[in-house]
């Protein structure tokens, strides 16, 4: 299919994620000030749209914790500047194995699974304009680790965000993923815009290769607003991918903690280079005003007013 690149771009800054990289870089962020803060720093340097994930502030390991969220979207929300909020809800749907020939009982450390209501429950709390639903079950890189998302459990979910108020956005990490959110949306689970991320170079589900990516953006149906990024080293080739496949970008230290070969990265610096390379393109950039309008969303009060 001949290319249409974007002429009109938004930058999702995905700020500090759920995986193990707190010991590995002093810029990401662990405490919900220390969240915040990168992810106003972020919107200063042209994101659009912030995606946070929230963290235990005195380890860095991956909460579910309200009140960090409550407190995240509270300094967000009092920041002079504007942005999107979009919070993950790919918390709690982690079964760990016990191992290749025991594996029941779960390793009951490391998993966390619980019912959907309450992996929507902080949505509910503090009504982001956008939240993400992870649309299939996944390996990952580790050994005995799935993240699983049961159709039944995706089903509850999108009806429960869409009476929340909140845009979904599908999270798709291989094409399956992309064939039940479609599903999702014919059952008018998920309400128009239909937002979806594609997700690339996540082991072990889609490849960053160009044919992979070209499969993902041709599975998407043509009045889906969507976005793309990879991880690691070519978390900045896929800037200029998603600009060249139509696409909106999505960049930040959950999935990238490097600047170049050598030098650690905070998000503002990721977000200022992506934002050179889409517009030495010839895309402009959205402001958070013109992303709620095109996904037709309202701008948030504060919660406590």
């Amino acid at each position: 299919m001949p290319l249409q690149p974007s002429q009109h771009v938004f930058i999702t800054c995905a700020v500090t994620g759920s995986g193990s990289t707190q010991d590995r870089s002093p810029h990401v962020p662990r405490s919900p000030k220390e969240i915040a803060k990168s992810a106003i720093d972020a919107a200063k340097a042209g994101a659009a749209v912030v995606h946070c994930h929230v963290r235990e502030p005195e380890t860095g390991k991956p909460s579910r914790r309200i009140a960090l969220y409550q407190e995240v979207t509270e300094r967000i929300r009092a920041a002079e500047v504007d942005v999107v909020l979009n919070l993950t809800a790919g918390m709690g749907g982690d079964i760990v194995y016990g191992g290749p020939e025991t594996p029941l009982p779960y390793n009951t450390e490391s998993t966390d699974m619980v019912g959907a209501l309450e992996r929507v429950e902080h949505v509910r709390v503090c009504q982001p304009e956008i939240c993400t639903l992870d649309c299939g079950t996944m390996n990952f890189a580790e050994a005995d680790y799935v993240m699983t998302n049961t159709p039944g459990t995706l089903r509850a979910m999108a009806k429960m965000m869409t009476t929340m108020g909140a845009r979904i956005e599908i999270e798709a990490f291989d094409t399956g993923h992309l064939w039940l959110a479609k599903q999702l949306v014919s059952e008018g689970l998920i309400d128009d815009p239909v937002m979806v991320q594609l997700c690339m170079g996540i082991p072990w589900g889609a490849p960053d290769d160009l044919n992979t990516f070209m499969a993902m953006v041709n599975n998407v149906p043509s009045e889906w607003i969507k976005s793309a990024f990879s991880i690691g080293r070519n978390q900045m080739h896929y800037v200029a991918a998603a600009v060249l496949s139509g696409s909106n970008i999505r960049v930040g230290l959950e999935d990238n903690l490097w600047l170049q070969k050598g030098v650690l990265a905070t998000n503002a610096q990721l977000v200022e280079k992506a934002a050179t390379i889409a517009t030495n393109m010839g895309a402009t950039l959205m402001t958070p005003a013109e992303v709620r309008k095109l996904i037709k969303v309202e701008k948030r009060a504060p919660l406590s007013a």
